[in-house]
Order: structure tokens, then sequence, then C-alpha cells
């Protein structure tokens, strides 16, 4: 077994929580290792739009937006309700520290930030028109290190087909490019194909790793802390089934192989505080010809329809939240999406993949009717209830009025449409043929997982912290718990508690 004693901190992940963390530390001057299970950076985060919800920052001061913490704190508020004192006395590090991270990564050569108008997901009291979220400006492969362009996982329709990234990068990739560089320049140490497998401890405190690499098994030791960033446990079925999360592994938008709880199973082997009420990050999925799902969100026309043929919610709320109202009743999942040709034949949403509408076809995931009855017929659909809910969805799209669930009533409805009737969001499913697609319960990773302290440390039941052992994003149970305030809520929380994790690594005694 190879040992090596000699970097200040490890951050195990290299999402945008993981590298925001060995980002903050490297420019700090401590000596960081990056250990990555799979062959490429950015996880789940390379897949994203990039958004991060970092309320009260200079960047949405630049773009006149009338955002301020004290908003956003009133926003969370009228989101979470009331919440224990622990979870507030996160929310509150969370806003307080959020400004001070997006200055400090300003002054870097290397990152910046700026306004992208995405409305948030409630309509609630401190909620900002077109949104309070933030994202990393593009950068082009020519700007990047060689080494970080060959190792920043593609976007996730370039992956899942093998296909090598774009030259420009943007969203989730820029962010994690930019922040890659960051820890290089500063002669951070990324390494690739490193499985954590357990803690390494001394006198009950955290002092490294284990983990298989490429030259097999061995140990790294840190003299300041070890930062667990890794993900959720979406990965792993037997786990999501023990703690109740519903959805599938083949489902989830997490990349292949990838995510299935390491990091907090090894400090859960160290008696960890877990929390799993929180389930995941959902959102409907777009069946796939290979029994994948897509990350789905933006229809523009259709209906969404359960395995009676009903509709049962706005089929343009947040995804987060139409996720959890499929999640809500078995006859949901797998649901039908209906609509017409409208728009020759592909899917009137934004679906990541989408994937080819002949292949869905041929596999049985999309068909296709020249009348509602023909497709109740191939989906083995009620004919009468589909013909019904059709046409009482049309009926609304002449009077401008979802009398059912109210779609268009919100900005977030009509962000995404072009409608031209009288609500941008009601779009009439007339013209053949029509077509019908399966849809799952997808989800961007699970929530629950290690109990942290304001500073992001790890704690034991008894709410003390393990030494030298500090944790973020997906790897801890959400401070949002249940909900999903904004664009980016998962990103930017991550990055902010892996910062204030790494400021509380570098006060403390070696």
């Amino acid at each position: 077994m190879n040992s090596e004693h000699d970097v200040d901190v490890i951050v195990v992940g290299s999402g945008g929580g993981a590298l925001t963390g060995a980002a903050v530390a490297a420019r700090a001057g401590l000596r960081v290792a990056v250990l990555e299970r799979t062959p490429l950076l950015g996880g789940t985060s390379a897949y994203s739009g990039g958004a991060c919800w970092l309320p009260g920052t200079a960047v949405q001061q630049r773009a006149g937006l009338p955002d301020s913490t004290e908003g956003a704190r009133t926003y969370l508020d009228a989101v979470l309700g009331e919440v224990e004192p622990d979870r507030r006395a996160r929310l509150e590090a969370f806003l307080a520290h959020a400004p001070d991270l997006v200055a400090e990564l300003e002054t870097d050569p290397d990152l910046d930030f700026e306004w992208l108008p995405f409305p948030e997901y409630y309509d609630a009291p401190g909620r900002v028109p077109a949104g309070r979220s933030i994202q990393p400006t593009a950068i082009t492969r020519e700007d990047l290190r060689p080494e970080i362009a060959a190792l920043v996982r593609p976007p996730v329709e370039r992956d899942r087909a093998g296909q090598p990234g774009r030259r420009t990068l943007s969203g989730g990739q820029a962010l994690i490019a930019r922040l890659a560089m960051i820890v290089a320049r500063e002669g951070g140490d990324l390494r690739v194909g490193h499985r954590v497998t357990g803690l390494v401890t001394q006198a009950d405190r955290v002092v490294g790793v284990r983990f298989d690499g490429p030259d097999g098994p061995g140990e790294l030791r840190a003299r300041r802390g070890v930062l667990l960033a890794a993900g959720g446990f979406e990965g792993d079925a037997a786990a999501r089934t023990a703690r109740g999360v519903p959805g599938d592994v083949a489902w989830s938008m997490a990349p292949a192989a990838a995510n299935t709880g390491d990091a907090i199973t090894a400090a859960a082997a160290l008696a960890a505080a877990t929390d799993y009420t929180g389930q995941g990050w959902f959102c409907p999925g777009l069946a796939q010809p290979d029994g994948g799902g897509s990350f789905t969100l933006g229809f523009r026309s259709g209906i969404m329809v359960d395995q009676h043929g009903r509709r049962y919610g706005n089929e343009s709320l947040p995804y987060d939240r139409f996720g959890r109202l499929m999640a809500a009743a078995p006859e949901r999942v797998p649901s039908w999406f209906v609509f017409d040709a409208a728009e020759g034949g592909r899917l009137p949403g934004i679906a990541m993949p989408e994937g080819d509408p002949e292949a869905h076809l041929a596999a049985g995931t999309w068909v296709r009717a020249d009348t509602i009855a023909g497709l109740a017929a191939a989906t083995g659909l009620p004919a009468a209830e589909l013909e019904e809910q059709v046409a009482r969805y049309n009926g609304f799209c002449e009077t401008g009025v979802d009398a059912d669930f109210g779609r268009g009533s919100d900005e977030y409805d009509t962000f995404f449409t072009g409608g031209t009737g009288p609500n941008r969001a009601l779009s009439p499913v007339l013209t053949p043929p029509f077509t019908a697609a399966r849809f799952v319960l997808s989800d961007l990773g699970t929530k629950g997982g290690l109990v942290t302290d304001p500073e992001g440390r790890v704690l034991r039941e008894d709410g003390t912290p393990i030494a030298g052992l500090y944790a973020s994003s997906n790897t801890t149970a959400s401070m949002f718990g249940a909900h999903y305030p904004g664009p980016g809520a998962p990103l930017g929380s991550a990055m902010v508690v892996a910062s204030l994790a790494v400021r509380a690594m570098a006060v403390s005694a070696p």
C-alpha cells in the first residue's frame, strides 16, 4: 500500500462544491489534493446549467436586481417555513457567507460571474423577478490548460454518447473548468480514478483517506482536514430503497458508475450522524430507449397524464415540484406526456438529452397515432378519459385559464413558452399525428447524508464534531430540507459550505 503524508487538505469529489473548496484552499496557500473516483472532473455539476443560487452579491448589484441578503432570508423563510435551530444556523451561515465567497472568487483572474435570468421556484415574499441566480462566464478550450480541458466532463448528451465536449464550455462545465484551473495554477493535485474507500483516523481525529487508485490501494494524509463532497448515493439501488428515496438508479442524472455514497459510508463508519428526510432533487425524466431518464423542463404544450389517463398537476411547475407530484402516487410513474405535431413531432420541451424521435418510436418509449383514441390504444390508457382530458385542456387554451391546475399563472410557467393564445403557457393539442412520450421520475441526485454544523464540520449523533472531517454538497443533508428554492440552490449551497469548511481548516491546529 502506497502512503503519502504531504498535503494540508484532501477534497473527495470534483463537483462544484468540491472544487470551490479546493480552489479556496489553494488560494490560501494550503496544499490540496482532489480525489475523484471517475476518469473525469465535474460529476453531475458538469451536466448542470451552472446556475448558482448565491444571494446578495455584487453580481446581482451590477445587474440592477432588487436582491439582498435580507430579501433572500425573507424568501427562504416563506418557502421553508419554520425550521429547527440547527438548520437555521446553517442557513444563516450560508446567507452571510455567499456574498463574501463570490467577492473572493471574482478577484481571481480565472473566474467571474454574470446574472442568469431564470425565475425562482416559488411565488413567495422576497422573490426576485426573473431570479437572482448567477453563473460563471463561458470559456473556450483554448483558454484552458490542456490537461484541464481534457479532464472536464462533457455535457450530458455528449457524455452519454461517448463524445468529447464542445469547444466552448458554458454553464456547469465553465464552473468546473474555471475552478480546476485555479486549483492547478496554485499547485493543487487533481487526481482522477481515485475511489476513496475509507477514512484514516488518529487519536479520534480524521487525518487522511484510504483509496483505490490506478496504481492500487493507498493512503493519503492531510494535516488540516478532509472535505467530503462526492455527491450522494443516487447510484446505489439498495441505499435508495433502504432510505426511502423514490425513483431508480437508471433514471438518475448522475454520471454512470458514480455517486454510490462511498463518502457517506466512510463517515458513517465513524458514527457520523445522518439525515435522509430531504430525499432528492427530483425532475420528470423523459424515458430513454436504453432504460435511462433525461432531465426535462420547460414544456411549451401538451399534457402529462397518469396511468388512468388523467392530468394531475401543472406541467409548467419547476421540475423538482413536478417531480414530487409524480412521486406522490404510484400510478404516476410512469406517466405519459401527450403532444401534437405542431413542432414537427419533436418534444415541445427541453430534455437533456432528448434522443432521436425515431429511436423512441422504435423502442416504444414514444408512441404515435392519428387520433387521441388511437394514442390511448397504443399506450393502454383509457380512451374516453384521455380524449376528455385533451379536450378539456384545449378548452383552457381557448379561455387562457387552466381551471384545474393554474398553468400559466406564475412567471416560471411562461419563462420557456412561446404560445400565441391568451395564456402563453397553454398551447393546444390539435395537430395530428399525436405522440405520447413515456416519463419516469428522475433526479439530479439525492439530498440526504451527513449532518454538519454551520462550518461544514461532520457531527456525531450527540452533536459533537468529528475532528478533521468536513462535508458539503450532496454528501450532506441539505439545509433546504425537502424544498428546492431556486435555480442553482444545490450548487450555491455546496460552494458556500465547502468554502466555510476550508476556512475552518485553515485556522485549525495541524
